[in-house]
């Protein structure tokens, strides 16, 4: 049984469950590492995940968001000792950054006495800082994993619609929020909160504003070349001002930079990142679309989707996929290069909106610029069937369950 140490989240409720699949990649971390780091967003369901992996097995919850609870941990070397047989889940650890080195002795500790594996669970906002403190301090005795928002599988098996997931995000109380208008004001709370509170408190100093400003035209910009030129001039600051707050984003997760795909070829290629609003229902926040009508009408809607199409599919690739976008000088392109780890392949993907959407010639140079070894349409519909010079058409959902299929060991399939 979980023990929730008083004054913590004791008056937690689930809600509404959504099974997640990295659950599973927790556990199996767990068999293996000392420790396990699960970091995401926040309100990404990280606390109720790990408190469900809690329901299984011996564990003591710490929220060290709370202050009384950080002085629990005042004699952490005793506090460990005391609770040697249970997982110690650790939520919002980089709170307490020192508590690493503590950890690191109790760990080696315990390895002197023949345990291994399964000791703490921490929790915490993404950002680059928590990965150096816990890597640089447990080396060699920490598992990494990422919390994605909702994809794709997790809300069809939950029997949530694509288009629900597409236009309110994968953010828990966003997508079961009970309207559109709902689930847009939790959205709108979660941009302010991000912008005043959270990411302040990983980069102090952080212009509010800028950011609040840098946020709304990369959603306008949704899947374009990042062009920091271009930003710095609109937001009146330095190219390495911008730069610093893109990487800010980055860090914890809002925005994703897709980074062009180097291919052994002579022509002359874009060598610029995409820049992507990683969870679709925060570009339509951003943007101010509360109603699908607006969503559909605005002119950044073929992106959005793209976007949510790219995210949902990196979701489910196995550990270590290589993946880019290409664009040679003369406009040939592929909008997602898959390079599969230990494997030849190399998936060529065209990502459309349209269910009667074509291919145009430039995919297919690029295409063999690459030397893909299958080539896909991908579209928001159900129909699987072939196109001319080998490329398959498929649904996005469909694409997303055959590479989820092959990403898990064959004992699991």
């Amino acid at each position: 049984m979980c023990n929730i140490l008083p004054n913590l989240k004791s008056n937690f409720k689930y809600g509404r469950l959504i099974a997640r699949s990295t659950s599973l990649q927790i556990e199996r971390a767990l068999t293996r590492q000392a420790s396990v780091v699960l970091i995401g967003p926040r309100q990404v369901g990280k606390t109720t995940l790990a408190l469900q992996i809690a329901e299984r097995r011996p564990a003591t919850y710490i929220d060290l968001e709370q202050p009384s609870n950080r002085r629990i941990l005042e004699e952490p070397a005793s506090f460990f000792e005391q609770h040697a047989e249970s997982l110690v889940i650790l939520d919002e650890v980089h709170q307490v950054p020192e508590i690493f080195s503590v950890i690191r002795g109790t760990i080696d500790h315990a390895r002197r006495k023949g345990k291994h594996t399964g000791m703490f669970l921490f929790l915490g906002s993404a950002s680059m800082d928590l990965l150096r403190q816990s890597s640089e301090s447990l080396a060699g005795r920490i598992a990494i994993v990422e919390l994605d928002p909702i994809n794709i599988l997790e809300a069809h098996k939950a029997g949530i619609d694509q288009v629900q997931l597409w236009m309110r995000g994968g953010f828990p109380l966003s997508l079961t929020a009970s309207s559109m208008k709902d689930s847009f004001d939790w959205r709108s709370d979660f941009i302010r909160t991000y912008l005043e509170r959270d990411i302040p408190s990983f980069a102090r100093g952080a212009n509010v504003s800028l950011l609040d400003n840098l946020w709304t035209m990369l959603s306008y910009a949704q899947g374009s070349i990042l062009n920091l030129s271009s930003l710095s001039r609109s937001l009146g600051v330095s190219s390495p001002t911008v730069q610093n707050y893109v990487g800010l984003l980055e860090k914890m997760l809002l925005i994703r930079l897709v980074r062009p795909f180097h291919a052994n070829i002579k022509k002359r290629y874009v060598k610029s990142p995409k820049v992507f609003v990683r969870d679709s229902g925060l570009t339509h926040a951003q943007l101010g679309l509360v109603t699908d009508v607006q969503i559909l009408r605005h002119p950044v809607v073929g992106h959005s989707w793209k976007g949510f199409a790219i995210e949902n599919i990196l979701s489910v690739v196995p550990p270590r996929t290589r993946f880019g976008f290409f664009r040679t000088a003369k406009g040939a392109e592929i909008d997602l290069v898959l390079q599969f780890p230990g494997l030849q392949s190399l998936w060529a993907l065209e990502i459309k909106r349209s269910v009667a959407a074509s291919v145009r010639k430039g995919f297919y140079i690029a295409r063999d610029d690459v030397s893909a070894t299958r080539s896909f349409l991908v579209h928001p519909g159900n129909d699987h069937y072939m196109l001319k010079h080998n490329v398959e058409a498929i649904g996005l959902h469909e694409l997303c369950e055959q590479i989820s299929a092959e990403s898990q060991p064959e004992h699991l399939r």
